[in-house]
């Protein structure tokens, strides 16, 4: 399975988790260890997550931001931020994919702009 396939997967198990209370521990279960990882890194680092996205997000309150867009960016966020070996424009391509495909007209420039001045922050920290 391509991990383009497990980032989705653990973008749904993120997904499921905030809409219908399930834990996540059951949720990933029989999944693969990159969907597991990646899944158990939001869930460990959410709240984390959720401050770089409302910081982001300008005249947006991260409660308003549609759960399956917020989670897309959360999975993005955690791969930038906390694994090395994905490079950080490999993550936000595969969120912005993700939104083109499984959310609405708007949420691929949104999660772009969002996920591309989370980067900036970062690298501007950096330096």
């Amino acid at each position: 399975m391509r991990r383009s396939d497990q980032r989705r997967d653990a973008v749904f198990a993120c997904y499921q988790r905030d809409v219908t209370g399930h834990p996540l521990e059951e949720l990933v279960a029989e999944s693969r260890p990159f969907t597991r990882e990646l899944a158990e890194g939001v869930e460990e680092k959410r709240d984390e997550l959720d401050a770089a996205i409302a910081r982001h997000a300008r005249g947006w309150e991260l409660e308003r931001i549609a759960p399956l867009e917020r989670n897309v960016m959360r999975v993005a966020l955690y791969e930038i931020e906390h694994a090395e070996d994905v490079p950080s424009e490999v993550a936000i391509d595969e969120a912005v994919n993700l939104a083109k495909e499984y959310c609405g007209a708007d949420a691929p420039g949104f999660v772009n702009g969002i996920l591309g001045a989370a980067l900036r922050d970062r690298e501007g920290t950096r330096s």
